[in-house]
């Protein structure tokens, strides 16, 4: 029966003991309810569960990944910095620790995830923020790109494609040849697997890069 307010969730472990006694946790809430599907659906939110983050749970993972999961909340016994990137990359968007993960915190990191939220303890939160950082003055920097993946003079080019200009008419503000702004826009169609110019301005609105 379709019940539009509550949230449905996959549960995952990486032993049986856990999975059922998460399920057993949330069977009784009203806010979400449990399901076994193996297919993700726009509103649905995995909960993964393990002792830490190891090798069988980056399996579970990569495997939630490939069925489609993005909205995913990772509830495990040990959790350090190192490991949050990698769960990140993984669709990971809510984190938490299992002494902090009673049915309450529970169903709150659940409710964050369906709304396209995320939630980390405050400490992961600092050591992911300082990671970035550093990947920002370290590796992004000296190459000349930010965050987004695009260096400022793509971001240039983009801007004036997006505002109607011409390739020669970009060229002529940006003092570039015609074929350093064609080289620049097929570099980014193709690091982004982008269809063409006009894909590449609206990938670029889209996540905010221009």
């Amino acid at each position: 029966m379709f019940e539009p307010n509550r949230t449905p969730v996959v549960v995952r472990a990486t032993d049986p003991i856990l999975h059922n006694g998460v399920c057993l946790a949330l069977s009784s809430r009203d806010e979400v309810r449990v399901v076994a599907e193996t297919t993700a659906e726009p509103t649905m939110v995995a909960l993964l569960v393990a002792d830490r983050l190891d090798e069988g749970m980056t399996q579970l993972l990569s495997a939630l990944h490939c069925q489609g999961f993005t909205r995913i909340v990772l509830v495990a016994g040990e959790v350090d910095g190192n490991e949050i990137l990698s769960a990140v990359e993984h669709g990971v968007c809510a984190v938490a620790r299992r002494a902090d993960a009673g049915p309450e915190a529970l169903v709150r990191l659940i409710k964050a995830a369906a709304a396209g939220e995320g939630a980390l303890p405050p400490d992961l939160l600092g050591g992911l923020l300082n990671r970035v950082s550093r990947l920002q003055r370290q590796v992004l920097q000296p190459r000349g790109l930010h965050l987004g993946g695009m260096s400022s003079r793509e971001t240039e080019v983009l801007k004036l494609v997006a505002s109607g200009f011409s390739t020669q008419e970009i060229a002529d503000q940006l003092c570039y040849s015609q074929r350093t702004v064609k080289s620049i826009l097929h570099d980014v169609t193709n690091r982004f697997q982008l269809r063409n110019r006009s894909h590449a301005v609206a990938y670029a609105l889209r996540e905010g890069l221009i």
